[in-house]
């Protein structure tokens, strides 16, 4: 009777070893058919949404496509810009006939796609002397014909744009720096 007893409980620890070894394998399955549908659902979606966005690069304009481009430019609806950012439409190279002439090129936008109105200062990179004091350019608005306040002499000048988007009272809410040359050929 005694060996009956140990038998019992063998079998009784056997079959809950079966159980568990049974429940885990379960588990273990079930964690690999989800693992299957996960892989599955990501290769049945489609290429565009599963690739990220590629940035499209620019079109070199001639003779032939100007106006196709001008066009697509046109119908294209503008998004207002983010708080924070800044699109900057300007020529980066001003040239001068002379140090006391308006240049022939220079061209700043505050673009209609923007938040702020702006004003900015050109300065020399190396010294930091203010060149010009641009008044504020508001939304949609763009400024040509610059003339600096400093006659320069013939030369080629590295210079930095800092842009000031401002509030309605003219608060400065931000500000962005470009690379600027500044060139007087006479």
């Amino acid at each position: 009777m005694a060996n009956d007893a140990k038998q019992g409980g063998v079998e009784r620890g056997g079959q809950n070893r079966v159980i568990i070894a049974a429940g885990a394998f379960l588990i273990v399955a079930l964690v690999g058919v989800i693992v299957a549908l996960v892989i599955l659902m990501n290769r049945n979606q489609p290429e565009s949404e599963s690739e990220p966005e590629r940035e499209l690069r620019s079109v070199v304009v001639n003779e032939d496509n100007a106006e196709e481009l001008l066009d697509q430019i046109m119908s294209e609806e503008s998004e207002p810009v983010g708080t924070g950012f800044y699109e900057v439409k300007m020529t980066t190279t001003w040239n001068f006939p002379d140090g006391a002439s308006a240049a022939e090129n220079a061209y700043v936008e505050n673009v209609p796609t923007n938040t702020n109105d702006v004003y900015f200062n050109v300065e020399l990179r190396d010294t930091g002397e203010v060149l010009y004091e641009s008044p504020v350019i508001p939304l949609g608005s763009h400024l040509r014909d610059i003339t600096l306040e400093r006659d320069l002499d013939a030369g080629s000048y590295p210079c930095v744009l800092t842009y000031y988007m401002v509030d309605e009272e003219q608060r400065v809410v931000d500000s962005l720096r470009m690379g600027l040359q500044v060139v007087v050929e006479n």
